[in-house]
C-alpha cells in the first residue's frame, strides 16, 4: 500500500455490489476500506452463521477488488490497528493515509446513517454520500408517494414500481400481463405428500478460521454451525449459481407452496436469495429479470402465478418495507401499540418446546439461520404476539437469528407485520391464528404433544386459548377494525362458562410459557 491517498471510500458489510459505478475504474488515488468490527458483531447477539457469512463475503469482495486493481485496506477483527468501531477506524485511516476526501454509500440502517452523518460533521475534509445503486426506488419514495394520504398501501406502491420499470406489463405500459396485477389467492396451498421437495443448493466450504476468530475475540453468538462445511453463498459467483438453481429446480412451484410448512425440509421451494440480495451481491432487478426470462422460456410448465408471486416479494414487499423504515424511523423502533411487556420464552433460544410447530421453526432457525416468511409470521411471530411479548425482545430475536436480517427489513416485518406494534402502518390487522391455520398450512400438528382441536385441558394447543385471550385483552383497541370484527363478535357471543375456561387456560399457559 502507498503512504497516502486522496480519497477514502468506505464499504460496509452489506454493500458488496460489484456493479456499483465506484468500481468501473481503478485509481491509485482512491483507498477502499472494509472492516470487521466488534461494534457490528455485538450490537445484537447474531447467529454464528450470519457473522461468518458476512465476514467470508466481505473477504471475498476484498479479493475481487484487489484482483481488479483497486487499493484496499481490510481490517480483520484481530488486526491490532482495529479500534472495533467504524467511526474510530475511519478517524485513524484518514489521519494515517493523509486522506483529503471521504466518500461513503448511503447505509441502509438508521443507526449507521446517523453515525456517519455525525462523523462527517466532525472531520475537516470534504465528504460525500452516494447511492448504493441497489434498490429500485429512493429510500424516501414510499413517504413521497403517500404524502398527505391517510394510509400507506403496498398494492399501490407495487403497481407503480411495475409500471415505472416495465415489469410484466403489456405494450401500453399501463396494463399488467393478462390484466391481473396479483395472483396471491392462487399461492396459499398446503404441500401434499405426493409433492417431492427439491434438495437445497449448498456451498460446502471451510469457515473454521473465522469461527475460531470469533471464539478468540469472545463474540457471543446464537445458533449452530459446522465450520468445516459452511453452506451459504459468499461470493457473487456463488449467488448467481444459487439463482440458477432456484429457477431450474424450485421456481416452478414457488408461488403455489410459498405459504406451506412441513417438517420434510427447511427450504422447500423458496430461493434463499435474501442474504445474497441484502448484502448486494445480487441486485433485485437482475434476480427479477432472470426469473421472468426463465418463465417466458417455460410458460408451458410454469404458471404466471409463480412468477408474479416471486416478483411481488422482491420489487413490491422488499422495497416497500425499506420505504416504511425510512419514512418512520427512529420512532418506529419504539412503537408498542398493545403495550406488550412479557418476556420471550426461553425456548426461542433452544427450540426445546413440546409445541411441534415452534420446535421445528425455531430448531430450523438455529440450525440454518433461516425460516421462510410464514414460519416467521404465523408460527414464531404469531405465538409471541398472542403471548404479549415486548416487541423489543421480538425485534432482538429476529434481528439476531436470521441470515438475512438487517434492521431496515427486519423491524418493519417484525414490529409491523408480525407484532402489529405500529398500530397498522404495515398490516391492516394483527396476524394471529389458532391451531386451525397452522394445521391447514402444515404437517406440524401431526404427532404433536398438544391437541389442535382443544381449547382447554391438559393437552389443549396453547395457540387456541391464547388466540381468544388476545381478542379479549385487546377488544377495545380492535373494536374499530373491520378485518377482525367477525372474530370479536364470535368471542362476544361465546358461552360465558366456556370463555372462563379458555381465559383460565390462557392464564396458565402465560404463567408457564417457558415450559410449554
Amino acid at each position: 500500500m502507498q503512504d497516502s491517498y486522496k480519497v477514502l471510500r468506505l464499504i460496509l458489510g452489506d454493500q458488496l455490489n460489484q456493479q456499483h459505478s465506484w468500481f468501473s475504474d481503478a485509481s491509485k488515488e482512491v483507498l477502499y476500506v472494509q472492516m470487521e468490527c466488534l461494534s457490528e458483531t455485538n450490537y445484537v447477539r447474531h447467529h454464528i452463521q450470519k457473522v461468518v457469512g458476512f465476514f467470508l463475503s466481505m473477504r471475498n469482495f476484498r479479493d475481487w477488488l484487489q484482483s481488479n486493481g483497486h487499493e484496499v485496506l481490510y481490517l480483520t477483527l484481530d488486526d491490532e490497528r482495529n479500534k472495533q468501531s467504524i467511526s474510530e477506524n475511519l478517524d485513524w485511516v484518514i489521519d494515517q493515509y493523509g486522506i483529503q476526501e471521504f466518500e461513503y454509500q448511503l447505509p441502509d440502517e438508521y443507526r449507521l446513517d446517523e453515525e456517519l452523518i455525525g462523523l462527517c460533521d466532525q472531520i475537516d475534509i470534504p465528504t460525500q454520500a452516494v447511492d448504493s445503486e441497489h434498490f429500485l426506488v429512493d429510500r424516501m419514495a414510499v413517504e413521497e408517494q403517500f404524502k398527505n394520504k391517510k394510509q400507506y398501501l403496498l398494492e399501490s406502491f407495487y403497481r407503480k414500481v411495475r409500471k415505472d420499470f416495465d415489469i410484466m406489463m403489456e405494450d401500453d405500459g399501463e396494463t399488467p400481463l393478462t390484466g391481473r396485477w396479483n395472483y396471491d389467492q392462487e399461492n396459499r396451498k398446503k404441500m401434499p405428500k405426493k409433492v417431492d421437495v427439491p434438495p437445497p443448493k449448498h456451498f460446502n466450504k471451510d469457515a473454521s478460521e473465522i469461527a475460531e476468530l470469533l471464539k478468540s475475540k469472545k463474540v457471543e453468538t446464537i445458533g449452530h454451525i459446522n465450520p468445516d462445511n459452511f453452506l451459504w453463498p459468499t461470493s457473487r459467483e456463488e449467488c448467481l449459481e444459487l439463482l440458477e438453481h432456484f429457477v431450474k429446480t424450485q421456481f416452478h412451484l414457488f408461488g403455489t407452496y410459498q405459504d406451506a410448512m412441513t417438517t420434510r425440509g427447511y427450504l422447500l421451494f423458496h430461493s434463499k436469495l435474501s442474504f445474497a440480495m441484502n448484502t448486494k451481491m445480487l441486485s433485485p432487478l437482475e434476480v427479477v429479470h432472470r426469473v421472468i426470462e426463465y418463465w417466458q422460456e417455460h410458460q408451458d410448465s410454469i404458471d404466471i402465478s409463480q412468477t408474479e408471486g416471486f416478483v411481488r416479494q422482491i420489487i413490491g414487499w422488499r422495497e416497500y418495507m425499506r420505504g416504511i423504515y425510512w419514512a418512520k424511523m427512529p420512532d418506529y423502533a419504539s412503537m408498542n401499540y398493545f403495550e406488550h411487556d412479557a418476556k420471550l420464552p426461553a425456548f426461542y433460544w433452544t427450540g426445546d418446546t413440546k409445541m411441534r410447530c415452534l420446535a421445528h421453526a425455531i430448531g430450523q432457525s438455529l440450525d440454518h439461520a433461516y425460516a421462510h416468511h410464514i414460519q416467521r409470521l404465523m408460527v414464531t411471530g404469531n405465538f409471541a404476539l398472542l403471548l404479549g411479548v415486548d416487541p423489543d425482545e421480538v425485534d432482538e430475536w429476529y434481528l439476531g437469528i436470521y441470515m438475512d436480517a438487517l434492521e431496515w427489513v427486519e423491524i418493519t416485518n417484525t414490529r409491523g407485520m408480525s407484532q402489529f406494534a405500529d398500530g397498522g402502518i404495515v398490516g391492516t390487522k394483527p396476524y394471529i391464528s389458532s391451531a386451525n391455520y397452522i394445521h391447514k398450512m402444515s404437517d406440524y400438528c401431526k404427532d404433536c404433544h398438544y391437541d389442535r382441536k382443544e381449547k382447554y385441558g391438559d393437552k389443549a394447543c396453547p395457540f387456541n386459548s391464547l388466540y381468544w385471550d388476545f381478542y379479549d385483552r385487546h377488544k377495545d383497541k380492535l373494536a374499530g377494525n373491520p378485518r377482525v370484527s367477525m372474530m370479536l363478535n364470535t368471542w362476544k357471543k361465546m358461552d360465558s362458562e366456556q370463555k372462563e375456561k379458555i381465559l383460565k387456560q390462557a392464564h396458565q399457559y402465560k404463567q408457564n410459557a417457558d415450559r410449554l
